[in-house]
Formats: C-alpha cells, sequence, structure tokens
C-alpha cells in the first residue's frame, strides 16, 4: 500500500508556480492577482479563506480578502461582484461557498464573469469541461486529476466508481475521468446514498473516489484487493484529544480500507491540500489569460 502525500505534492506545485511567477515578474509581466470574498463567520470557510491567503504568498501572488457579515443582502454582494468583475487588476477571484440562506449561490456564481471565475462553477467553465475544452476546472477534481498524473495511477479502461454527485466534486470528476485523456479514459460509474448494489459496484471498482460526506462510509467489504481509494471526505467529528476540539474525518475507514489498497489518500493531508493547490492553478492561468483573452 503506498500512501498519496496531497501535502508534500501541493508544496512541489507551489513551489513550480512560485518561479514561474518569478519569470513573469522579472521579463516585465503582471503578478496575478486573486481575490476572495467571505460572508459571515463560517468555522470552516474561515480556514479555507486563511489557507488560501497563505497559498498566494507562497506562489507569489497578490491577493485580496473582501469580507461581509452575515447580514449582507443579496444585491449588495452581486455589486461586489460586478466591481470585481470590471476591475482590470482582479485576473480572477472567488465567492467562498456556503453563503447565508437568504442569498442564491446560483445567482452568484452566474453573476461572476465566466473569464475570472477560478472556481471553474460558472455554467460556461462546467459546459467547456464537459466537453473537453480549456477552461477553469473546479479545484477538487483537478487536484485529483494531478495526484493520479503525479503518482503514476493507471486510469485507462479501468472501472473507476464516484461515490457522491455534488456539482462541486462528484459531477465534474465523473466528465473528468471519462475524458479521452490521461488521467481518465476510464469507465465511470456514479454512485450515491439511493443508489441499489452500492456495495456490489464499489467491490468491482479499480478505482473509488469516495466523496459523498459521510465518516467511515466505506469500509473494508467494499474494496477489492488493489484497487485505488480516493477520499475526499472531510467531515469535522468531535475530538477532545485535540486543542481545537475537533478532528477531520473522511468518508473512508481508513485503518481497516488501507490495508486493502494499492494507494490510498489520507485525511488530512490527501486531497485537501491539492484542492488549494488547484485555485493557485487555475489563477495562474487567469495571470496569463491562458484559456480567456
Amino acid at each position: 500500500m503506498q500512501l498519496i502525500d496531497g501535502k508534500a505534492t501541493a508544496t512541489i506545485i507551489k513551489e513550480e508556480i512560485a518561479s514561474e511567477v518569478a519569470n513573469i515578474v522579472s521579463n516585465g509581466g503582471k503578478r496575478p492577482h486573486l481575490a476572495a470574498i467571505l460572508v459571515g463567520h463560517d468555522g470552516g470557510s474561515e480556514t479555507y479563506v486563511k489557507n488560501k491567503v497563505l497559498a498566494c504568498e507562497k506562489c507569489g501572488f497578490t491577493s485580496t480578502l473582501i469580507r461581509f457579515e452575515d447580514d449582507v443582502t443579496e444585491s449588495e454582494l452581486l455589486s461586489q461582484v460586478e466591481k470585481l468583475n470590471n476591475d482590470p487588476d482582479i485576473d480572477g477571484f472567488i465567492v467562498q461557498l456556503p453563503l447565508p440562506k437568504h442569498i442564491s449561490e446560483q445567482k452568484i456564481i452566474e453573476a461572476i464573469d465566466y473569464r475570472k471565475d477560478v472556481d471553474g462553477f460558472h455554467p460556461i467553465n462546467v459546459g467547456r469541461m464537459s466537453i473537453g475544452l480549456p477552461c477553469y476546472v473546479s479545484a477538487t477534481p483537478n487536484g485529483i486529476l494531478e495526484l493520479l498524473r503525479r503518482y503514476n495511477i493507471e486510469t485507462s479502461g479501468k472501472k473507476c466508481v464516484i461515490l457522491g454527485r455534488s456539482n462541486i466534486v462528484g459531477k465534474p470528476m465523473a466528465q473528468l475521468m471519462m475524458q479521452k485523456r490521461i488521467p481518465g479514459d476510464a469507465t465511470v460509474t456514479v454512485c450515491h446514498s439511493h443508489s441499489k448494489n452500492l456495495k456490489e459496484e464499489c467491490k468491482a471498482a479499480d478505482i473509488i473516489i469516495a466523496a459523498i460526506g459521510i465518516p467511515n462510509f466505506v469500509t473494508s467489504d467494499m474494496i477489492k484487493k488493489g484497487a485505488v481509494v480516493i477520499d475526499v471526505g472531510t467531515t469535522r467529528v468531535p475530538d477532545p484529544t485535540k486543542k481545537n476540539g475537533y478532528r477531520l474525518n473522511g468518508d473512508v475507514k481508513f485503518d481497516e480500507v488501507a490495508p486493502l489498497c494499492s494507494f490510498i489518500t489520507p485525511v488530512p493531508g490527501g486531497v485537501g491540500p491539492m484542492t488549494i493547490c488547484s485555485l493557485m492553478k487555475n489563477t495562474l492561468s487567469a495571470g496569463k489569460k491562458e484559456f480567456y483573452k
């Protein structure tokens, strides 16, 4: 069994980005600029955004954080999005999800200029991704592809089961794994909590990507020997031994599943660091106007 070290891989990628940015700037080019909008004080969102700002520093980007309280109105948020759309200095920006209940996430996502949508959530980017055109690919699936690539994990013709069908992970992951390129070119099955014969589907899979959001959902009786298991789950579980009172728990029951795998990602330190890293790669592409002029 080989552990897929997302943390170490992300460090290498950020160093690669930093040296490219240094070259761009020394040749008189513009330093890429990422902005993030954060609404309210959700613990998870605060942590993510803090990590994104730190990653920007490591990559040599300029970063701007724009904060609003929970009671911000939808129209105030939309006008801030419009401002960033029209600011020539901002190459890309994100609106950290989830948003408060009184704001339509979809409306906000669709208001973002798709050329600056480094999260890859805008319908234009999602559509382009699904037919294999160059675009911003949402960060978690892109990070997983990068891990498969860097660990030389064979995907062509393999049976890949994806657990979960969210717009952020499950659906784009399925699209990417079936594209006619490597990593990809797999036979893809998407399962979810209502799927019949879930255990049998998983048992037949060469690659399982678990993004179902239920801690310890994948157990050893669902895995065939030699499978590759990618665990996207990050549920906060109370843990009095930790300073902050919780630990991150994956969708996979790691201790019993790991011995059966050829490769497996840990939680934390697997997919998580790669997600932020992919956002950095998208920001670099935005700065270089790689996909859209």
